[in-house]
């Protein structure tokens, strides 16, 4: 059993977390005559260590997620979940929304194809929940800064969101709420064509390039606050405004993050600074829940699918799920940090 353990502590601190390479650019920065210890010198390591980090895991999970993806094209997509009904249903489509590695606006197309093709709006609504909530990149990252407890429990209440939402605007009958336009697109099955390995290597190069230039801005963001967060911010801020003092920390930080727009791998370097000062779990992961969840241009976007009626219960759903998770995950900080 020690074994076991140490081989997983090795595999979250030195393959996933990479403290190697942290340690490597404190050692080459010391070299060169920057003091690592300063906010200027912490802020520095900060940044080189964590972008070169993302984008490594990324590159290598990116590569392999998109690989499983090119054996899911929509068409087939549609076919599977036509096959189950009722909350299996909703399972499935939030399952196959995590091997998407796409923002909440990049889903929203998806979600109309689906929608279009006749598949339950309940359905379709638990894919658009989880696909920019959860996928198997963000478990991965999430792993490598918070471990593996966190990354499962985020994972698994992300998926609870995404079918317990699906079911409820299934339940409601929402479906006079969908624009008419979509409702009226004449549907097409076509047969996927058949990709040979050599085929979707390529597909999945291209994939790691589109995506890696799509959210390469967000990275670089995001590592520059969570840096700025970590070594120039007092923690005393952070505590009194995300931290166990503060009741409403995890209401605060949902609404906050709503209107924000930013890719969950440009969050995660935020979080991981937010937490090391001191910030509850659950608040943080709220606040990336709701950025990566609802954003303002995908609530624009998704406008154009659903009636106003349709969209404030999608947006409720979501708000009231992400507060849940919220102040569960502050219950139980203890046991997971």
């Amino acid at each position: 059993m020690d074994i076991l353990k140490t081989i997983f502590i090795f595999l979250q601190e030195q393959i996933l977390g990479m403290k190697w390479l942290n340690n490597l650019i404190g050692n080459l920065l010391s070299l060169v005559g920057l003091d690592i210890s300063t906010q200027l010198g912490g802020s520095i390591q900060f940044f080189i260590y964590d972008v070169i980090k993302i984008i490594t895991l990324l590159y290598f999970l990116i590569f392999v997620i998109t690989y499983i993806q090119s054996y899911f094209p929509p068409e087939r997509s549609k076919k599977i979940l036509g096959h189950y009904h009722g909350i299996r249903a909703n399972i499935m489509s939030a399952l196959l929304g995590t091997i998407t590695p796409f923002c909440s606006c990049s889903s929203i197309p998806i979600f109309i194809g689906f929608t279009s093709a006749g598949l339950p709006l309940g359905v379709t609504f638990s894919f658009l929940i989880s696909s920019p909530m959860v996928d198997l990149g963000s478990l991965v990252l999430l792993m490598s800064i918070f471990g593996g407890k966190v990354a499962l429990a985020y994972v698994t209440i992300g998926l609870i969101i995404a079918v317990i939402g699906g079911t409820v605007i299934e339940k409601l009958h929402m479906e006079k709420y969908v624009e008419d336009f979509i409702k009226n697109v004449s549907s097409i099955d076509i047969e996927s064509s058949i990709l040979t390995k050599k085929d979707r290597i390529k597909f999945a190069k291209e994939q790691v390039n589109a995506t890696l230039k799509k959210v390469f801005l967000y990275i670089l963001i995001g590592v520059s606050i969570g840096a700025f967060i970590h070594n120039w911010i007092p923690k005393t801020w952070i505590e009194m405004v995300l931290g166990n003092n503060n009741p409403f920390g995890v209401i605060f930080a949902t609404l906050i993050g709503v209107p924000m727009y930013a890719d969950i791998f440009g969050m995660i370097p935020i979080a991981e600074a937010l937490l090391s000062k001191g910030g509850q779990l659950g608040t943080i992961l709220s606040f990336m829940m709701a950025v990566t969840t609802l954003s303002l241009p995908s609530i624009i976007m998704l406008k154009k699918a659903a009636k106003p009626k349709l969209l404030v219960l999608f947006i409720s759903i979501c708000i009231l799920g992400i507060i849940v998770v919220g102040y569960t995950f502050n219950v139980f900080h203890k046991f997971l940090i």
